[in-house]
């Protein structure tokens, strides 16, 4: 999948959710703690499980998954 072998989504697993690896760990979760202040080692320490691929591919597809193009129609006077 777009060369995200690390991230996996299983209906049984937070209910389909991106996840790393199979794990209850959530791409979301990852997301989240980078953009409250966390490190890659911070949150590795904190999630023994996790290495800094994993990080990284959730970043990525974060990007990835919120990569839009946004549709501005046009003002038309009157």
């Amino acid at each position: 999948m777009f060369g995200f072998d690390r991230i996996t989504s299983n209906p049984d697993i937070l209910g389909g959710k991106a996840c790393i690896r199979g794990m209850r760990i959530s791409v979301s979760l990852i997301v989240n703690l980078i953009a409250n202040g966390m490190t890659p080692e911070e949150i590795i320490a904190e999630y023994p499980d996790l290495e800094l691929e994993d990080i990284q591919q959730a970043l990525r597809y974060a990007a990835w998954a919120t990569e839009e193009i946004i549709y501005n129609p046009a003002i038309v006077s009157t």
